[in-house]
């Protein structure tokens, strides 16, 4: 079976992705089509939610080819036990922030 791989330029591509606030040692966990783009929007301040916890650091991101997955990660990720799960896979990120 020959393998392949979808890395075609005109594929929308879905980001869940996670800022720590250098400021109040906050999360921000969010979604976007466009991940370097997004994150230029957070760190020049045009983002309503992240405008006063600046500086920030992206800790991690997920990529997805499906919308509903990459929304579905989001909610998880917002939910009380995701945010449990992700810290504690994230802890050595945590100790060394």
């Amino acid at each position: 079976m020959k393998e392949t791989f979808d890395v075609s330029p005109h594929r929308l591509r879905y980001y869940v992705y996670i800022l720590y606030s250098l400021a109040d040692k906050g999360l921000y966990i969010g979604y976007t089509t466009e991940l370097t783009n997004r994150l230029k929007l957070h760190l020049s301040g045009k983002v309503t939610a992240t405008r006063l916890r600046k500086p920030l650091k992206l800790i991690h991101y997920e990529y997805f080819v499906n919308k509903k997955d990459a929304k579905a990660r989001e909610k998880f990720l917002k939910s009380g036990y995701g945010r449990k799960q992700f810290k504690q896979f994230l802890k050595n990120t945590f100790i060394e922030i």
